[in-house]
């Protein structure tokens, strides 16, 4: 690897893990945990989701995202439908729930919209059209390099 190569690695690496942690910053500034908070950004987009196609898309561990349904659905904010076609049951914000969602999402979303605008000024959406295609190719090597792999050797 390139000395370069190396450097834009670090430097994505770094603003990643600032990212996370502002959501998580966020998250605790609006009283919930950082996974609620996902959730909610996840299911706020109108449509119903299961549990399986979020924990996929988000990288949420299953369990996590069935304890936080839980609680959820137990508060009113959501509950689980049947989807014809799978057995999976389908995630649904309640009247409740999208008044919630509205209520702490609204200032992620002008924060969002704000940093998105002046990013924007400055770069191309070509930029996120890179991350997209990073995280794609990083998906694949990681696929083929680490989880695959017959050996369980980490030194290796």
């Amino acid at each position: 690897m390139t000395d370069e190569n190396r450097s834009y690695i670090d430097r994505l690496n770094l603003c990643m893990n600032q990212i996370d942690g502002l959501y998580y910053m966020a998250a605790r500034r609006l009283k919930i945990k950082d996974n609620t908070l996902a959730l909610f950004y996840a299911l706020n987009d109108g449509k119903s989701h299961s549990q399986k196609e979020i924990c996929e898309e988000w990288l949420i561990p299953r369990t996590t995202i069935n304890t936080i349904v839980k609680e959820c659905t137990a508060s009113g904010f959501m509950v689980l439908e049947n989807h014809p076609h799978t057995k999976e049951k389908r995630i649904v914000l309640t009247e409740k729930g999208r008044r919630y969602a509205d209520q702490i999402l609204k200032s992620v979303y002008q924060a969002e919209e704000n940093a998105m605008e002046q990013t924007l000024e400055e770069f191309s959406p070509k930029l996120i059209d890179g991350l997209e295609a990073f995280t794609r190719h990083l998906k694949e090597e990681f696929q083929k390099k680490i989880f695959d792999r017959e050996d369980k050797d980490p030194a290796r």
